[in-house]
């Protein structure tokens, strides 16, 4: 009762705030809310489950170690890898460039989905989101208020489009995600005898049966909020974005909190990137005498923009403080990557351990940065390259040459039938499985494409690739964009109205595609403009290109 109490007043201070059109206090009030209705305790230790004090057989004669390391948001561009230096040109990352050095590139690696939670359901289950409904990112119910008021106060030419009898509608975010019939990656190891580990993000549900520990995780240690550390930590170095809402809520909405196999909410110990690592690397020790699954899903370099201070210190040649905050955010995500790599080698593990990285999508334009996604048009929540074109790397040195380059498209949903192969697990046999097992097309046993085409869908967003031409649809605006992507990868050139016949044929691709899709698990209650050619801290013109993103 005194819960229900407490979540009415809460309810009705909301209320007014909202009928009274003010933001920025609504802002303030949030944190105050959250510390009410979910507080944190302080940190404590985590205890991970131990193997063997000694092994069966060595490393080299065991099934592989698998490593899953995902980003948040990471653009083509934030790795020097690729570009020879990320944020302003200068920034290097060692760790992540030595790891594709000494294994494979899959140049032209595809999320998902260009948004986070649908694209994390195609890396778990190997599987197009959509085929079991997960269409859309689970959001908070006060979120589609938030933009309604933040729509009144600006003047741009193309509003968010808000549905609010749907919003009435809608379930607390904690019992929207994945179902618990889809088979993960994490329930495939296990029936290959691995010990599952997930740490970081997981966002596909936060209620049973839809947490990591119900879909397939021995262990799970989860993000419960947002923040990298306290924004008053005289450790940290923010940098907010006024001018975007989405940057305004996650600060809003903001807590210093994780969840150990579904405990309440505590503090976690240090920058959050750092602590990941330091947990990351427990797991490794804790697992080094049987086989083990690490899914090491980092929150970097996603906003809030907030950088531990020495990372900062150490850029102080780049003069744009917003810039440098996210490149000390990179930073600390590349000497996460090192300091995995070297557990690995210190526990004797690094040669028979398959280790995978990417990013869940592209780089977002909503943190005012240009260049994130460079050469690629377009950000996350778009369709575009610079959306679902990311990093992607895999090594795994007793198997996997030193210095290879993929050149063909490949997808987060490989890393799911690649996996299971290398485990000696078949995938399932009573549903569609889209990924492939990548490790034929590495080596050179095989030479055709992993895939003849490959899908995205967000709603009436829609996109379709197939040997190099890619073919976006929308129904805001009623348009459609088709590329050449092997004389224009960049996407500069809308050759539609050139092409008919070839639209027509990815026409029949997409729509034979759609109708194996289920209907979404929940409605998109939210429709926001995106400029694909400028970031949310330029000036919208009712010239600029856009394209409406449905969630």
């Amino acid at each position: 009762m005194k819960k229900v109490g407490i979540g009415l007043a809460l309810a009705a201070v909301l209320g007014f705030v909202l009928y009274l059109n003010q933001l920025p206090i609504l802002m303030r009030l949030f944190p105050l809310i959250n510390a009410i209705r979910k507080p944190v305790a302080a940190n404590r230790s985590v205890i991970w489950s131990r193997g063997p004090d000694k092994a069966e057989r060595p490393p080299a004669e065991r099934p592989p170690n698998i490593v899953f390391i995902v980003t948040d948001d990471m653009g083509f561009n934030d790795v020097s890898f690729t570009n020879g230096g990320a944020a302003d040109g200068s920034l290097q990352t060692p760790s992540i460039d030595a790891l594709a050095a000494e294994g494979v590139v899959f140049t032209n690696g595809y999320a998902g989905n260009a948004i986070c939670a649908p694209s994390r359901a195609c890396m778990m289950t190997g599987r197009y989101s959509t085929r079991f409904g997960f269409e859309y990112t689970p959001i908070f119910k006060v979120g589609p208020w938030i933009m309604d008021l933040m729509n009144r106060q600006n003047d741009d030419p193309y509003k968010i489009i808000i549905h609010h009898d749907l919003v009435d509608k809608m379930k607390p975010i904690g019992e929207l995600g994945m179902p618990a019939s889809e088979i993960t990656i994490a329930e495939m190891m296990k029936q290959a005898g691995y010990h599952t580990t997930h740490v970081g993000k997981w966002h596909l549900g936060e209620e049973n049966p839809m947490r990591p520990e119900d879909q397939g995780f021995d262990e799970s240690l989860t993000m419960a909020g947002t923040l990298y550390l306290p924004a008053d930590s005289p450790q940290v170095v923010n940098s907010r974005q006024d001018f975007d809402p989405i940057d305004k809520m996650v600060w809003a909405a903001g807590q210093y909190a994780v969840r150990f196999n579904g405990s309440k909410p505590f503090e976690p110990n240090g920058y959050l990137t750092d602590y990941y690592t330091d947990e990351a690397i427990k797991v490794i020790e804790a697992n080094k005498n049987r086989p083990f699954f690490l899914y090491l899903a980092h929150w970097g370099i996603h906003n809030p923009l907030q950088a531990k201070k020495a990372d900062y210190d150490a850029l102080s040649h780049i003069q744009d403080h917003r810039l440098r905050v996210y490149a000390a955010m990179i930073r600390a995500v590349d000497r996460s990557i090192g300091r995995v790599m070297t557990s690995l080698q210190e526990n004797g593990l690094d040669q028979n351990t398959l280790v995978f990285f990417t990013s869940d999508n592209g780089g977002a334009g909503y943190l005012g940065l240009p260049d994130i996604n460079k050469p690629y048009r377009g950000w996350k929540i778009t369709l575009f390259e610079g959306g679902t074109h990311v990093p992607f790397f895999a090594k795994w040195p007793q198997r996997i040459p030193k210095g290879i380059r993929y050149e063909k498209p490949v997808s987060h949903m490989d890393i799911f039938s690649t996996a299971a192969a290398v485990a000696g697990v078949p995938v399932p046999d009573d549903r569609k499985i889209d990924g492939v097992d990548l490790m034929p097309y590495i080596t050179g046993a095989r030479s055709d494409d992993p895939h003849d085409v490959l899908f995205w869908r967000q709603g009436y967003y829609q996109g379709v690739l197939e040997k190099g031409w890619k073919m976006l649809v929308s129904d805001r605006p009623d348009k459609v964009w088709l590329f050449d992507l092997n004389r224009d990868p960049t996407e500069q050139a809308n050759v539609a109205e050139r092409h008919p016949d070839k639209v027509a044929e990815l026409q029949r691709l997409l729509d034979a595609h759609n109708a194996e899709q289920a209907e979404p698990l929940w409605p998109s209650v939210i429709e926001g403009p995106i400029m694909i050619d400028k970031t949310s801290a330029e000036k919208m013109l009712v010239t600029d290109e856009i394209t409406y993103w449905p969630n």
